[in-house]
């Protein structure tokens, strides 16, 4: 094929990619609208959402108020003409969650179900699956895929979950999960999907660390739209840093870690296993929770500052226990500030955006990004 042809059909791939983008950012909208923000002709942008028209991924809404003269079309994003699940697997529960293209959450469910090593785990996964799909607005050949969280290692080049303590799993192939499900997969750990959530939702080219504080504590970098993996996978692993030289024996084996100190387990064990429990008897003056938290803060306080020393980013609260920190940012901002060489306010940290199913949206919003790729 002629290197020029090649050349004008990437970039005809190419503006209709960031036409898409920006549509599915700003709303509904016009062709001169687009052409404006995005400085491109106007034949190009017409010829351009004519196609996406045609591929059921934009429709026509009717007319846009007049500003004087001729009435412009209005344009918008089909939100529901493809989708994508996701799931999070935990020890003691599944998160489903089901997303359009614009990343709204048309259904989520959390079921308590344990893992345990075994075909007829992911069998009852893919029930369960099935299940969720049937009483939801979602069409088989609508969906796009699967995003898989897990706690663990995930390994994209081995393709495998290659360490997963809290699971109790080494070397599972991505090959023997997906085989048990009808749509593709894709499959993240559980603190990369939850900061995905956060950034590719929030559509800025921004860095930042995501702090997961769930039963397991886990964290990711997120960088101008991606992921930071690391040469094994492992980048973000902070919840195996060590906080308290021969500390609490953690799950891992060592001892110290922060994950001892900050899981949301140890808040949980205080109201019968019930997180929510927790923070309403801390939200009522309980001593003996206002104590724990007290001393749970003190060391997360330890843990954001070490992050930030090293990464100089804001740092996002996320997990179970983010989900809860939004009142209470003010006295973990002053206890990192007490910590903070440089005599910061601790505006840097932040609580997460997405409190409900954030590692299962992440997963979801993942193979979504795939597709628009495509566009």
């Amino acid at each position: 094929m002629d290197k020029n042809k090649i050349t004008n059909m990437e970039v005809k791939k190419k503006n209709r990619n960031r036409i898409y983008r920006y549509m599915c950012k700003a709303g509904t909208v016009s062709n001169p609208d687009i052409a404006y923000e995005l400085k491109l002709s106007l034949p190009t942008v017409t010829q351009n959402t004519k196609e996406l028209i045609k591929m059921g991924l934009i429709e026509e809404k009717g007319e846009l108020e007049s500003t004087g003269g001729r009435k412009a079309k209005a344009l918008s994003i089909t939100a529901n003409s493809k989708m994508a699940v996701g799931i999070d697997i935990t020890r003691n529960h599944i998160g489903f969650l089901l997303t359009n293209l614009l990343g709204d959450i048309l259904k989520y469910e959390r079921i308590p179900y344990s893992f345990y090593k075994g075909e007829s785990y992911f069998c009852e996964v893919n029930e369960k699956l099935e299940s969720f799909l049937k009483d939801s607005p979602a069409e088989k050949e609508k969906i796009l895929g699967i995003g898989i969280s897990f706690p663990g290692i995930v390994d994209l080049e081995k393709r495998e979950i290659t360490n997963s303590h809290a699971l109790d799993v080494k070397a599972l192939s991505f090959l023997d999960v997906e085989r048990f499900f009808d749509y593709p997969c894709v499959f993240l750990n559980d603190a990369n999907a939850g900061a995905y959530a956060e950034g590719i939702q929030a559509g800025e080219e921004k860095r930042f660390f995501y702090l997961s504080l769930s039963n397991t504590v886990g964290g990711a970098i997120y960088s101008d739209g991606k992921l930071a993996y690391g040469s094994e996978f492992r980048c973000g692993e902070v919840g195996h840093m060590t906080i308290v030289p021969d500390g609490l024996e953690c799950y891992c084996g060592k001892k110290g870690c922060l994950d001892s100190y900050c899981a949301a387990r140890r808040l949980a064990e205080l109201s019968g296993g019930k997180l929510e429990g927790f923070f309403d008897s801390l939200a009522q003056g309980t001593k003996k929770f206002a104590d724990e938290w007290e001393q749970y803060t003190d060391y997360l306080a330890i843990a954001v500052n070490n992050i930030h020393m090293v990464l100089d980013c804001d740092i996002i609260l996320g997990g179970y226990v983010g989900s809860y920190v939004s009142e209470h940012i003010s006295d973990i901002r002053r206890k990192v500030t007490v910590r903070n060489t440089f005599s910061e306010d601790g505006q840097f940290l932040k609580a997460c955006k997405y409190k409900v199913g954030a590692a299962a949206l992440g997963a979801a919003l993942y193979v979504i990004e795939m597709f628009i790729v495509q566009v």
